[in-house]
């Protein structure tokens, strides 16, 4: 079993996973703020398959992922125009697995709900 929300970068102008690529998982609470609940690195395939632990319960809410993009792309000797991209999304079922890829390039990026 995997951490209830689990995140995949593709490099897309490479063709390739997007390889230690740090991303930031948050929750919007009451006090309106953004309360850090995990952090991770893309593996070698892109994954992060931790940023929760496995028995982790989601409570419903106003979550974000936060690809650290910069730093990536100066790894792979690219200028990208997005130096973070935030991907905000809301958890209504709590029992539910939350897959959240990114397909990413240098000036453009999309995300969806996988599985």
């Amino acid at each position: 079993m995997k951490s209830p929300i689990t995140t995949h970068v593709l490099d897309t102008a490479r063709g390739k996973p997007a390889v230690a690529l740090k991303v930031i998982l948050e929750i919007y609470t009451q006090a309106k703020e953004w309360k850090e609940l995990g952090r991770g690195e893309t593996d070698t395939d892109g994954r992060i398959p931790d940023l929760l632990r496995q028995d982790s319960r989601l409570t419903p809410g106003t979550y974000r992922l936060t690809f650290l993009t910069d730093a990536y792309f100066r790894s792979v000797g690219v200028e990208g125009l997005y130096p973070s991209i935030p991907v905000v999304f809301e958890i209504k079922e709590t029992a539910a697995h939350y897959h959240i890829p990114l397909l990413l390039s240098p000036f453009g990026y999309s995300t969806y709900r996988g599985t």
